[in-house]
Parts: structure tokens; C-alpha cells; sequence
């Protein structure tokens, strides 16, 4: 019944932060921001921006035998950026591709309304866009964003060039055909959108133990206004 409502009610919040409601019952995403990269009606696919590991970008790099070039971030962390695929590192970063059309993303995501698949990353897509920068790029329309699995990125970062900003995360969080929509019914997440120089702030300037609660304050909101019988935004 809830997915029938969601299908009725269509809303499509890529390039959109969603916040988690204490109500959450799923501990991996309680006090989470998650950035939104792809959403339609077959799913959404996106990455938490706030829960970073104890792995710097400098070890990670030494673990896939790489130098890395670019002083300013030896000392990021790695973030997680979900609990999909956490074997495998998802790079959202600067747009590099203006005007490059996003792949097609739910190949593999079933139809028959099942919530335990998750959609495709990126490089287990058939066919990428032509003009891309990087070999497996999703370009994610209205942001000024592109998240890159393929290992050229960090290539490139390792010889001093790449996107001028980077957040690098092990992991994705997904969710199939209607749940993210059911789970917004059942008030667990808040959903925000903002102009994309707020938006990237959040994303790459913002301290991370500060981005739960500058992402609330992007409603209006803080922290202790939040009950889990709240409403959602």
C-alpha cells in the first residue's frame, strides 16, 4: 500500500540531502546526512557525506599503490558511504563533463517491487557517457556534481591533477522501486534542496561533526525539535 502511494505521489530528489529522523530504525543511518546522486522510480542510489572512517585519503592510496599528488587532501578521511558494496571507493566530485547525459542506472534493479537489491554503481553499467572525463562517471543532472567509480580518478589525483574538490567514500547506500518513498511516509528522513554553492559547502567545506546539524538548519531546523513522531519537510 505505501509503495502504491509513493507511485501515485512520483517525486524525484536527485541532487537532494536527505537528513535521518531519529525515528530511523536502521543504526548505520541514524544522525545521517546522505547525498542524493541519482533518484526515479526504480530507486535511488546516493552517499552519507558525515560518517568518516579512521582511513586517510593517504593510506587509502598506499593500499592501492598509488602515490598521492595532491598535498591538501593527504589528510581527509575516507568516508562511509553506505553499506552497499564497501569493498569498492565512490568519488563525488567536482563536475568535469558539462552537458554529458547520466547513464541509464537501474538495469539490475528488479520490477517486482522488492527492496533487498540495490540499484548499479556506476562501472557496473554497460555503457558510460562518451564524453566523460573519467572511464565510469554518473553525471547528476541540475548539480554542478559527478560521482566517478572508475580508477583513473584517483590516477589522477595521484599526479597532482583531478577535481578541484573530493569527497571519497567506501561504500553507497541505495534503496529499490518505492522504498525511499515509504520510508519518507514513515517520517525517517527529511529532504532539503538547496542552491549549489550551499549544497557544496555542506558537502566539502563543512566540518563533518557539523553537517547533521548544518543540514537541519538548511529547514530551519535543530536537533532537539526533532521527535520521532515528527512530520517530514
Amino acid at each position: 500500500m505505501a509503495q502504491d502511494r509513493a507511485s501515485e505521489d512520483s517525486i524525484n530528489l536527485t541532487n537532494h540531502f536527505l537528513i535521518a529522523m531519529p525515528g530511523l530504525g536502521d543504526a548505520f543511518f541514524a544522525k545521517s546526512v546522505v547525498y542524493l546522486c541519482e533518484h526515479s522510480e526504480r530507486g535511488a542510489l546516493g552517499l552519507m557525506i558525515n560518517k568518516a572512517t579512521d582511513i586517510t585519503l593517504q593510506h587509502l592510496f598506499e593500499k592501492v599503490d598509488l602515490p598521492l599528488g595532491r598535498a591538501d587532501l593527504r589528510d581527509a578521511p575516507v568516508f562511509q558511504g553506505g553499506p552497499v558494496q564497501t569493498e569498492r571507493g565512490f568519488v563525488l566530485h567536482d563536475a568535469l563533463s558539462p552537458g554529458v547525459e547520466a547513464p541509464a542506472a537501474w538495469a539490475a534493479v528488479p520490477r517486482d517491487g522488492q527492496h533487498d537489491a540495490a540499484p548499479e554503481a556506476p562501472n557496473d553499467r554497460e555503457e558510460g557517457p562518451s564524453d566523460a572525463v573519467y572511464a565510469s562517471t554518473l553525471v547528476i543532472p541540475g548539480a554542478a556534481l559527478e560521482m566517478t567509480t572508475s580508477r583513473d580518478v584517483l590516477e589522477a589525483l595521484s599526479n597532482g591533477a583531478g577535481p578541484n574538490r573530493v569527497l571519497i567514500s567506501l561504500g553507497y547506500s541505495a534503496w529499490a522501486q518505492g522504498q525511499l518513498e515509504s520510508e519518507i511516509g514513515e517520517n525517517s528522513w527529511l529532504t532539503v534542496q538547496v542552491e549549489s554553492a550551499r549544497m557544496m559547502a555542506l558537502i566539502f567545506d563543512t566540518p563533518i561533526e557539523q553537517r547533521y546539524e548544518k543540514a537541519l538548519a538548511l529547514l530551519g531546523l535543530e536537533a532537539w525539535m526533532l521527535s520521532p513522531d515528527a512530520g517530514h519537510a
